[in-house]
């Protein structure tokens, strides 16, 4: 019967053979889930044999893994900014550099309490909730065009936050909240700006994810060209937007929030000391 380390070591090489990223890492998280153990105790547990069923269930979340699918996908979560966030094919997952969106965005909010923020093509809602959660004071609303995306959105903070706390609203940017919503404090989004032309080049897991949440059309600023131009009329004076970009599309991006009358034109760093996230501030 095959121990623990040796499933280990076959579904890493398995892996590793197809040329995915981290093999080590996706092998030990999908063991760890059919097992029902946390990671450092499957470390623990290594010299131990697998059941039958416990092999066959690692078997199928490797062949699941070796097909193109993430493993995000196949565990039904991703962490973000501390929290857990349930996710599946319907919404990006949340990545390690949009946490320098949320970071830069409580720093802002710290400094000028502002209290009203709109969170545009929110996705699991990765970055309202986190917000909501560092700072329950705040009033969150969160739009995104997806129907379903908006479902695993809602769920997401019926689990992390107390109920009914994030104003939900479907629609076309700031189409959702034309209506009633009045201006708003601060505007954040992790926008699609991938060009169009480069989503055939992205790894299989990635070409998984919704292409509505990833295709930025041409030059990959389409979606961001246009919540520039219409941010100014949703923010009070004072009022701050923040954008998550590639960071190759900053010195483009720039120019887009000066014509749009924004001031203090800042970016922030990810964690590869990239240009991550860029805003500015209306007059």
């Amino acid at each position: 019967m095959m121990t623990i380390r040796e499933a280990l070591a076959e579904g890493s090489a398995a892996l590793a053979a197809a040329g995915i990223e981290n093999p080590g890492l996706d092998t030990t998280l999908l063991l760890a889930e059919v097992l029902n153990i946390s990671r450092s105790s499957l470390m623990t547990a290594a010299p131990e044999p697998l059941t039958e069923a416990s092999r066959a269930a690692f078997d199928h979340f490797i062949k699941r893994r070796l097909a193109g699918e993430c493993t995000s996908y196949i565990l039904g979560r991703k962490e973000f900014y501390g929290l857990d966030f349930q996710v599946n094919p319907a919404v990006l997952v949340p990545r390690p550099d949009t946490e320098t969106l949320a970071e830069a965005a409580l720093k802002l909010l710290a400094s000028g309490s502002p209290l009203r923020v709109l969170d545009l093509c929110t996705g699991c809602g990765a970055i309202a909730i986190a917000i909501k959660h560092a700072m329950p004071e705040l009033e969150i609303w969160a739009a995104d065009i997806s129907a379903e995306a908006l479902e695993v959105a809602q769920a997401n903070a019926g689990r992390l936050l107390p109920d009914e706390t994030i104003h939900f609203c479907r629609g076309d940017l700031f189409d959702a909240v034309n209506q009633g919503s009045g201006l708003f404090s601060f505007i954040v989004s992790n926008p699609p700006y991938i060009p169009t032309a480069e989503i055939a080049g992205l790894s299989p897991e990635v070409r998984g994810e919704p292409m509505l949440a990833l295709d930025g059309g041409g030059d990959g600023l389409d979606i961001i060209r246009r919540i520039i131009s219409r941010a100014p009329e949703f923010l009070c004076s004072g009022g701050s937007l923040l954008l998550e970009a590639d960071p190759r599309q900053m010195r483009r991006i720039a120019p887009l929030l000066l014509q749009a009358g924004f001031i203090g034109i800042q970016t922030h760093m990810d964690l590869s000391g990239k240009e991550r996230v860029i805003g500015g501030k209306k007059p």
